[in-house]
Parts: C-alpha cells; structure tokens; sequence
C-alpha cells in the first residue's frame, strides 16, 4: 500500500519541478529577447500615443461631428446620428471626456491590428482545410482561456504600459474576425466561382473581385464583434498600464466609489453601442446591397 502514498507524492513533485523548469525557462527568454521584443514594437507605440494626441487635441464639436458623419453614411438612420451625438455631448459634459478619447484610440488601433492580422489568416483557412485544422484549436483556446491568465507572459515580458495591454486586447479580441472572414468567404457560392472561373480569373482576382466583396457582411459582422470584444477588455487591460475609461472603473473598484464606477461604465455601454449600430448597420446595408445587386 505504500505505492499508493508515494504516487501522489512523485506527481507533484514532477509538478514542481515542471513548473520551475517553466519559470526558469520563460525567465531567461525574457532577460536574453525582452528588449529586442521591446523595441519591435516600439512603431505601434508610437502610432498609439500620436493617434490619442491627435484625438485629444481634435475639438470635441469636430469629432462628435464626424462620429455622425459615419454613422449617417453606415446606417443612413437619424436616430443612430442624433444618439451618438447625445451620448458623446453627455460623456464630455460629464468630464469623461480624456479617459473616452484614450480608449477609441485603443479601440482604433486594436480593431486595426485584428484586421490585418486576422483577415489573412481568414482568407488562409478557407483555402486550405489543413490551416483551418491548425488554427481553430489555437482560436478556442485564445477565447476560452481566461484573460487573467496570458496576461502573466505578457507582462512578464513586456512589463507595464500601453503595449502590454494593447497587446492583450488584440489577443482576446482577434478570434471573430478569423472566424467570420473563413466564414464568409466560405459561404460564396460556388456557381458564382464558376462563373468567374468560366471567364478566365485568376485566383487573386476571384479573391479580391467576387469572394471578399461578397464575403464583406460577414467581414463587417466580425469587425463588430472585435470591436465589442475589446471594449469588454478595457477594464481589464487598464490593470497593466492602459489608460481610458478602465482606469477609472478600476479605482472605482478599489475606493468603492459608486458613481465614479457608474458613470465611466456607462461610458463605455455608450461606445459600445454606437460601435455596435455603426457596423452592425453597415454590414446590414451591404447584405442588402449584395441581395438587391444578385437578383
């Protein structure tokens, strides 16, 4: 019966030293590669903090114009316009309006990375069954792995500050574009493409002439979702350094200070939604477009 004590104690044993070997490992990776790593993303950086300069330095009657503009050309709804204007006019009059400005920059820049990196790797998976057998598994782990936990290496290895959270956003935020970009482009009809093939196109003009255009509502659809993913990392990632509407929120939290709380996370209720009606709208304008033009 001895065995079955010592068994329990060699696994965890096995354990501890697997867990140190780990440690020891990701420890002498960080020290020999951090600051070339550090100074790879020194560009993106520098484009985050020119972009929340910008916003910052844009008057707030121009930027709110502007937010209307778009949401009139995406949705050609005047409820969607008159309510992004009350909802931006309320956050600044609230004096939200800094922490609100740093967060779209975040946002922007965050939704512009998961587009170049994830509408690629869409197109790749839904040209080759083998890449979408390799990445899927890695994208249920990236959305179902708690955020807290990838957070560690990150900023084990970047440290604290714009980059490191930026980065973790993009992480928990990048999946539904993948996803739906394989979606949508595999979900073109396949008489159009052979349609297109009996006309002679080549492969990259079938990609960028019939399957992305009409894979764009689906495409749109992932956008939104990337965007509201990353609005819910906010708070989250304003543990690690990044500034906007979570830091408030956080120390909200700490303090236990109610209306603080309150009001920077209707703050971000806000953008969520006019986000949401924005490219929700926009991505319904284009399915209908795509249907009337098919018929």
């Amino acid at each position: 019966m001895d065995w079955l004590i010592e068994f329990p104690e060699l696994g965890r044993r096995d354990l501890r030293d697997l867990r140190k070997g780990i440690d020891e490992s990701f420890k002498s990776f960080s020290r020999e590669y951090g600051d070339s790593i550090e100074t790879f993303f020194d560009p993106l950086l520098y484009f985050l903090i020119w972009l929340e300069k910008l916003l910052l330095s844009t008057p707030w009657p121009l930027f709110i114009g502007i937010v209307c503009l778009i949401g009139w050309f995406a949705s050609r709804s005047i409820k969607i316009v008159i309510g992004s204007a009350i909802s931006l006019f309320l956050i600044g009059y609230l004096g939200m309006w800094e922490d609100t400005m740093s967060t779209v920059s975040i946002i922007l820049v965050c939704t512009m990375l998961c587009i170049g990196i994830g509408l690629p790797i869409g197109i790749l998976m839904s040209r080759s069954d083998r890449a979408q057998n390799i990445v899927t598994p890695i994208l249920d782990v990236m959305q179902t792995i708690p955020s807290f936990v990838y957070l560690i290496p990150v900023v084990m290895l970047l440290g604290i500050g714009k980059v490191p959270g930026l980065l973790s956003v993009v992480i928990y935020a990048i999946p539904p574009m993948i996803r739906l970009t394989n979606l949508g482009i595999r979900l073109v009809d396949k008489e159009v493409l052979e349609a297109a093939d009996a006309f002679g196109a080549s492969h990259w003009q079938k990609l960028t002439q019939v399957q992305i255009p009409l894979a764009l509502p689906n495409i749109f659809a992932g956008v939104n979702q990337t965007i509201m993913m990353s609005l819910a990392m906010v708070v989250i990632a304003s543990m690690i350094g990044v500034t906007g509407l979570g830091q408030p929120v956080l120390k909200a939290i700490s303090n236990q200070y109610l209306a603080m709380g309150l009001l920077n996370g209707l703050a971000i209720v806000a953008l969520a939604i006019i986000f949401d009606r924005i490219s929700q709208s926009y991505g319904k304008r284009l399915q209908s477009y795509r249907g009337g033009h098919g018929e």
